[in-house]
């Protein structure tokens, strides 16, 4: 049975140690490059009928790495581990022991075919073998291939070593093992795979080509620069400055084609693609004056042909909601993902733009269910389950996927997690939950300013608001069934608050934990300044530090202070290890389980110290008066309920401080905050 969480699958091959990339052109060595960043140890061979493209892309790769050097975003030791054993070769003889070969070359289907039989006749019988297409089927591709069952698409999005996501495509004839396998080898080397049906333009494709397709047939409505001012309220980059950046034309031409020949003349490109180079338009940040009629025009049409295939795409399975509104946030670039943006306007205006849509543009396909069908689904949390340690129930194992945010706490999300829980909750098979985080980066990294930068100024409604974003981690304490958090990476302020309320703490050895707010000129808000105290009164000295210096902590150190209950080396063992615990919980009474001291507690001194943060970044010492005085009177509340309220309501005083609006005002404009002229 396939997980939904790719990296819960187990695979049965180990990581590749020699890929070969077909293609040395525009996105071959690209895709090499994230995975020599990724997996350093492998050996790459770049193969091409070109020996001046060999080398241009040898040479791509290495400034790729020197530039990732002068930004710090690597060491010269890991670029120098990135660039080894890479070579490019002509000769298709140098893949034969290759674990993987990866077709990156024209959008041509006799030209691939031509390939892979190539391939096929070298490489061993077990070796994968994908296409990096943009739009032909599976199916067509490898048609003719002796061994289809290890073959299928696998494509990528530019800036392949950048763009987190690849479509990986399940078609009839692959090995589902080979599915689940990439799914995982994507997910754990930083990418965000997304499964799609074998429809000519997948899932992704079919959005922006169609998306730029209607543009082009807008152009006797209004200029190229007005239609783009006017799609700026949806993605961060219009329709025709991406096809100038990608020199797309020719590619939303063939791609249009094909899905005409197959689906209809109402796909047929616009005519114009094939007589001009270069759009005249507006850069991504800038816009024109558009008319107002003009404007609504466009606006209808942008948001009807993404309406329509986003429908369409459900309808016939192509793919799935949640990662269609994810992949055109992450790949494509919108603001919103066209579910999120259907359930915004509500489905009166979505039914009259589908419907202006598709008298404008008849054949083009429109809803086949009550567009509030379309809206069943969850958009955050991936739920899978596994069997738990006595053999008769399950485990239920929450993940939070927002990888663009790092898996960052939202209300949205906070509710998702509510959700799973109380629809699993009062299940007799499901003895208990483990909650992770999507990818290997984060297990959670805070949470969402949110609506917060309103508040600052009113003490009572920031007060308010912690304590509503504090209504997962209340219902948590509240559980009858044990909830453990397994921590696959950093988990940051309101991630780590989450932790700390799981019953349980299992982490991979390499995490990190951290409480970040003071440097944010905010205090911790949902229980970060109460809770250490209560469960871990061993280690309260160092939650001072980590309170009020925005101290790291290792997972290493937080098992040996109790924090942490179980380590792990990898994502497997740490599931496994978060399993074991919930069974190991289940023997508790549910009292003792999160061991929070309900009544006063004794606290440590809080020495004086200077207004710093452990990197010696100045901090607001009145954040910090607020910070420490709270931590002193929630430690001495007569029950844990009255020390939250303290908690919230410091958090509601910060809010009213000058150094809460110069630190989030920082946040919001991507700058280091100067609290020298705050308090």
């Amino acid at each position: 049975m396939r997980t939904i969480n790719p990296l819960l699958h187990l695979p049965t091959r180990p990581l590749p140690k020699h890929v070969a990339i077909i293609g040395a052109g525009t996105i071959g060595p690209d895709i090499g490059y994230y995975l020599k960043s990724a997996l350093p140890q492998i050996r790459l061979t770049l193969v091409d009928v070109a020996h001046e493209a060999l080398e241009k892309a040898l040479a791509r790769c290495h400034d790729y790495a020197q530039k990732a050097v002068k930004r710090g975003k690597m060491s010269v030791a890991q670029a120098k581990a990135v660039t080894h054993d890479i070579a490019g070769s002509t000769d298709y003889g140098e893949m034969a022991d290759c674990d993987w070969v990866i077709e990156a070359a024209t959008e041509n289907l006799a030209l691939k075919r031509r390939i892979f039989a190539q391939v096929e006749d070298v490489v061993a019988t077990d070796t994968l073998i994908t296409s990096n297409t943009s739009s032909l089927p599976a199916s067509r591709i490898f048609s003719e291939l002796k061994q289809p069952s290890r073959a299928t698409v696998t494509h990528f999005f530019a800036p392949a070593w950048r763009n987190p996501v690849v479509e990986v495509v399940d078609w009839e004839k692959t090995d589902p093992e080979v599915i689940d396998y990439l799914r995982w080898l994507f997910c754990k080397t930083g990418k965000v795979p997304l499964v799609t049906a074998d429809a000519a333009c997948f899932m992704l494709d079919r959005v922006f080509d169609n998306w730029c397709n209607e543009s082009a047939l807008l152009l006797p409505q209004a200029s190229a620069a007005e239609i783009d001012s006017t799609a700026a309220d949806f993605v961060h980059a219009g329709p025709f400055f991406v096809l100038n950046l990608a020199r797309g034309n020719p590619i939303i031409t063939e791609t249009n084609n094909l899905q005409a020949d197959e689906e209809g003349e109402h796909y047929r490109p616009a005519p114009i693609f094939r007589s001009v180079d270069n759009w005249l338009t507006v850069a991504p940040g800038k816009r024109i004056e558009v008319a107002p009629a003009t404007a609504a025009a466009v606006r209808d049409r942008l948001q009807g042909v993404l309406f329509s295939q986003t429908v369409d795409i459900l309808d016939r399975a192509i793919g799935e909601a949640a990662d269609l509104d994810l992949g055109c946030k992450m790949a494509l670039g919108f603001k919103q993902g066209p579910l999120e943006l259907m359930r915004e306007l509500g489905d009166a205006e979505t039914r009259r733009i589908l419907e202006r849509y598709t008298g404008e543009r008849p054949g083009m396909p429109t809803a086949q269910r009550p567009l509030f069908a379309y809206q069943d689904f969850w958009r955050h949390v991936l739920v899978d389950d596994l069997p738990a340690a006595d053999g008769e129930t399950r485990v239920k194992i929450i993940t939070l996927r927002r990888p663009e945010a790092m898996n960052a706490l939202s209300d949205e999300l906070t509710d998702e997690i509510l959700a799973a829980i109380g629809h699993f909750e009062s299940d007799p098979a499901v003895s208990g939950f483990v909650i992770t985080g999507y990818g290997t980066r984060a297990f959670c990294a805070g949470a969402d300013i949110g609506r917060f930068p309103a508040m600052l100024g009113d003490a009572a409604a920031a007060a308010n608001y912690a304590s509503d974003c504090s209504r997962l981690l209340v219902h948590l304490d509240a559980m009858e069934k044990p909830v453990v958090a397994a921590v696959n990476g950093m988990a940051l302020g309101g991630g780590l608050e989450l932790a700390m309320r799981c019953h349980g703490i299992v982490a991979l050895a390499d995490a990190w934990l951290q409480l970040p707010e003071i440097t944010l000129g905010i205090v911790p808000g949902i229980g970060a300044m109460v809770v250490p105290y209560r469960r871990w009164p061993k280690a309260a000295a160092t939650f001072h530090g980590m309170l009020r210096r925005a101290e790291r902590l290792g997972a290493g150190e937080a098992h040996q202070l109790g924090v942490v209950d179980l380590l792990a080396d990898d994502f497997a063992g740490l599931i496994a290890q978060a399993v074991k615990r919930v069974a190991a919980l289940n023997g508790q009474h549910a009292g003792q389980r999160s061991a929070i001291a309900q009544g006063a507690v004794a606290l440590p001194p809080l020495a004086a110290i200077a207004a710093e943060d452990a990197g010696g970044q100045a901090l607001s010492r009145e954040v910090l008066e607020i910070l420490e005085q709270a931590v002193r009177d929630a430690a001495a509340a007569a029950t844990f309920e009255e020390a939250l309220n303290i908690g919230y309501r410091a958090f509601g005083a910060s809010a009213c401080t000058a150094a809460a609006r110069e630190g989030i005002g920082a946040f919001l404009e991507g700058r280091r905050p100067d609290f020298s002229k705050t308090p």
